[in-house]
Order: C-alpha cells, then structure tokens, then sequence
C-alpha cells in the first residue's frame, strides 16, 4: 500500500484532513472528478473578479478555533452579508428587520413591530407549528411570508410550503433593530484571492490527482492506501443499493456586463414565485470590487436527479429513515470514513465542516 489515507474529494472537508495528516507525516493522495479542487466553494477568476462557480459562499463562524485555523490559509476582508429581497420590484431589508417592518407596515418602534406580527399570529391562530408555513407565519406573521418568504421558499425547494418541515426556516433571523447583517456571527468574510487559493494553499504539498473518478475504479484506488476518507454521496458509495437519497440541485446562468454596477449588492433575492430564479449574484461586491465590469449569475433551483450535481439534501421523515439505514452498512465499513455534505447527508455550513473534519483528525491522527 502506497499512501497511509486515500482521501475522495478535494473540497473543505478532505482538504481539511488531508493538510492535517500531512502535518502528522502521514502519506497522503487526494483525488477528485472535477477538474479543480475546493468543491463547492471553487472560485474562478472572469474579468479580474473572482466568481463564486458553485453559488455565493460567505463564511461566518462563531467558532474561535475555526475562524484562525483558515486565517492560517487566506487573509478574509470585512465582508457583511445584507442581502435584499425584491418582491416584484419592492425592496425589502434581509434579515427581516426593522426596515423591512418599516416598508411593510409602516411602523416605527420595535414595540409597534412586534404588536403587529402578534396580531398576525394570534389572528392566524397558530399555537404548535406543524409546517414551514406555520412556523413562519408566527416568526414574522402573514404579510411578511407571503411577500418574502413563501414564493422564494417554494422555488428553491419545489414543494409546497405547507410540505416542507418547520425546522427549515427556524433559524431565519428576525431583529427588531436596523441591523442588516444577515449573519448573528463573531467572524464572517470572504478570502481575499478567493476560496480556490486557500484549498490551494490547504493541499500545498499534498499529491493531487483531478479528473479522477474514484467509484468508476473503486477496487484498484482501494488498494492504494490503508484508509479511505470519502467525501461523496454515501448512497452512491454503495451503489444506491437501498434506494436513492434525494437532494435539490441549482443551476446557474453566469454572464459578464459591460457596466460597472448591475444591482449594487452581493445578492438579491426574488422572493415572488412567478420570477424563475431564486437570486442574482453580483460577483465583484463580495471583494469590494472597483473593476470596470461586473459578472452576474442567476440561480434556478431544480429537482435533482442522478448526474446533477446534489447541492441540499432534503433532510424530510422519508430520507431521514433512508440515510439511516445507509449509515448502518456505513458503519460496517472497515478502514472509511464518510464525511462532509455528501457523505453524511448533512447541510452543512463551511465552519461547521471543517469543524467536523477537524474533530475526526483528532481522534483519527493519533
């Protein structure tokens, strides 16, 4: 056997495990289908901006630990999320905020704010939310989601609101300050240089092969190394033998304009449900960009099937109770690990995976 670790996947999480096993002297070869490394948070330089390919990804820890050990890798600027949601041509202030009160209603106070969403709540009569509708309509009342939540919501997931479960949208920011930082975190950013070059700079060292299919030839990569850690779809590890997991998928339309400024922000939600796209990202202001022109990509959420690239698993009771019976026959698995989106069916903040990949290291590199 050739290498110590065979490490599938070339994103966060097996970059992150393979510069720490290459820290502790262990042999290390990873590889990857794509023909670049950093995954889902591959940034390609268009016109001197870095475009995020795979959708915008803004990193935001409240975890000391995570927040220096990629500092060690990339100098982050200041970069604040305060998105905007357009609601056929209305602007609204995300997170949903005292601005956003303000237009909506008119009010003033956060006293007012409150009584309102209350009167809404009360008025909608809900006491124990069993849905996504529910829960949003007690957080921020009627108004509110069916301007800038549930068009949006149903876009990206393809189902009904009323269909999908309450936990989705628990974690939606509601403030009765005027504070538009979307994020309630110590520590958010964007590398300068782009994500690209700090999972460059995370795998410097570190033998790399792309364009390199590891299930297409599963036996002979197996021989390589005394352990595997694999970041792809579990159910695909084992050849979708209990059925298929299911996720959404998002694709986007990227063009460059010959302006300098197309929408004056980073993102813009399109929160109706008769625009197709779920939002438009203006590339150059995630690094305070001054270049003369500006790239664009609008992103269409879609039903995913076999071949797409799976983006967010659809974490309902069906494949929930799927996952599980895969991590069953994952377990039984000698000398792999699974980690990462992919491999533990999991949404997963880019802190919180490479926090996991970190906490695996440490009991795994002994």
């Amino acid at each position: 056997m050739k290498y110590d670790y065979l490490i599938v996947g070339a994103g966060l999480y097996g970059a992150v495990f393979a510069h720490e096993a290459k820290q502790k002297g262990k042999t290390v070869l990873v590889i990857d289908k794509r023909p670049n490394v950093a995954g889902n948070v591959y940034t390609e330089e268009i016109e001197g901006i870095n475009v995020h390919k795979y959708g915008a990804h803004i990193f935001h820890t409240n975890d000391k630990r995570v927040w220096e050990y990629v500092n060690g890798f990339a100098e982050f600027n200041r970069f604040t999320n305060s998105p905007v949601a357009n609601y056929h041509g209305e602007l609204y202030s995300l997170p949903f905020n005292m601005y956003t009160f303000n237009k909506m209603w008119g009010v003033v106070t956060p006293e007012e704010a409150e009584a309102e969403i209350k009167r809404q709540r009360e008025q909608a009569g809900i006491k124990e939310p069993k849905n996504l509708e529910e829960q949003a309509i007690s957080l921020v009342g009627k108004d509110i989601y069916e301007k800038l939540i549930k068009g949006y919501t149903e876009k990206q997931w393809g189902r009904p609101c009323t269909e999908l479960p309450s936990f989705i949208i628990k974690r939606l920011p509601v403030r009765f300050t005027f504070d538009n930082n979307y994020f309630n975190a110590l520590y958010q950013g964007i590398p300068i240089g782009g994500y690209t070059k700090m999972v460059e700079n995370m795998l410097d060292g570190v033998e790399v092969r792309l364009n390199t299919d590891y299930l297409e030839n599963k036996a002979e990569f197996d021989k390589l190394s005394k352990k595997v850690v694999y970041t792809g779809p579990i159910d695909a590890y084992f050849e979708f033998k209990l059925g298929t997991l299911e996720y959404r998928s998002v694709r986007f339309e990227t063009e460059v304009l010959d302006k300098p400024n197309f929408q004056g922000n980073a993102a813009v939600n399109y929160t109706d449900r008769e625009t197709p796209w779920t939002r438009i990202i203006e590339h150059k202001w995630f690094e305070f960009g001054t270049r003369p022109k500006t790239v664009i990509s609008r992103e269409y959420s879609s039903e995913w099937k076999r071949g797409d690239e799976p983006y967010y698993p659809v974490n309902d009771e069906k494949n929930g109770k799927l996952y599980q019976e895969y991590k069953k026959l994952a377990e039984n698995e000698k000398n792999i690990i699974f980690g990462g989106r992919l491999g533990e069916y999991k949404y997963y903040d880019m802190d919180a995976v490479i926090a996991s990949a970190l906490d695996t290291c440490s009991k795994e590199l002994k």
